[in-house]
């Protein structure tokens, strides 16, 4: 929802960080993204949320950099737009499953496993649907040159109530409130449902 405005902030903050390590090739940010990322989740799902939100935190940082890097270098590639995607998707998976994985490893009174286990799948469902919501709409959108100038990713992204901003404050509660996972998951489980008739409705009245 926010992340149009919240890009042109993005890149504005990274800016001074780009310039200082724009000898590094984007692709290695990436790279560093995802072993960042994958050991956040195993971190998490040994319930070590500080050392899990650290690496959280840097995953985040490499996936900023990536982008800002290669377009001040002009380097930005239709590859590294979707290696970009790719690895975010595999994070986005891997740390809620982590997190899921972890409170049931050592379960607490407070915590129901079945009610975390039911939302995960829940969540990563909703994500499944989401992802199509959107992508076979980006690629319809770029099929009809449906773009807009100045944009900042690879493709056009169709704008919904859940997108990478959102995610990224549910997961930092994920981590910070473990024993609501099963709460915060169903949340975000039924927002991406709203996200997904929203782009439904936009599709039917702008596409037919």
């Amino acid at each position: 929802m926010f992340d149009e405005k919240m890009r042109l902030v993005k890149d504005t903050t990274f800016h001074p960080l780009a310039q200082l390590l724009q000898s590094v090739p984007p692709w290695l940010f990436t790279t560093a993204g995802l072993l960042a990322g994958v050991a956040a989740a195993v971190a998490l799902w040994q319930q070590h949320y500080g050392l899990g939100f650290f690496l959280w935190f840097i995953n985040r940082l490499f996936d900023g950099l990536d982008g800002a890097v290669a377009r001040m270098r002009g380097m930005q590639s239709d590859f590294g737009g979707y290696l970009d995607i790719v690895v975010d998707f595999v994070v986005y998976a891997a740390i809620p499953v982590g997190l899921a994985v972890g409170v049931a490893r050592t379960a607490v009174a407070t915590v129901s496993v079945q009610a975390v286990t039911l939302s995960l799948i829940f969540l990563l469902s909703t994500y499944y649907v989401n992802a199509a919501s959107w992508m076979y709409l980006a690629a319809i959108l770029e099929k009809r040159h449906a773009v807009h100038d100045g944009r900042l990713t690879t493709i056009t992204m169709p704008v919904g109530l859940i997108g990478g901003t959102e995610t990224i404050v549910f997961y930092t509660a994920f981590i910070f409130f473990p024993t609501y996972l099963a709460w915060l998951f169903s949340l975000m489980g039924l927002l991406l449902v709203v996200t997904i008739v929203q782009r439904l409705v936009w599709a039917a009245r702008h596409l037919s």
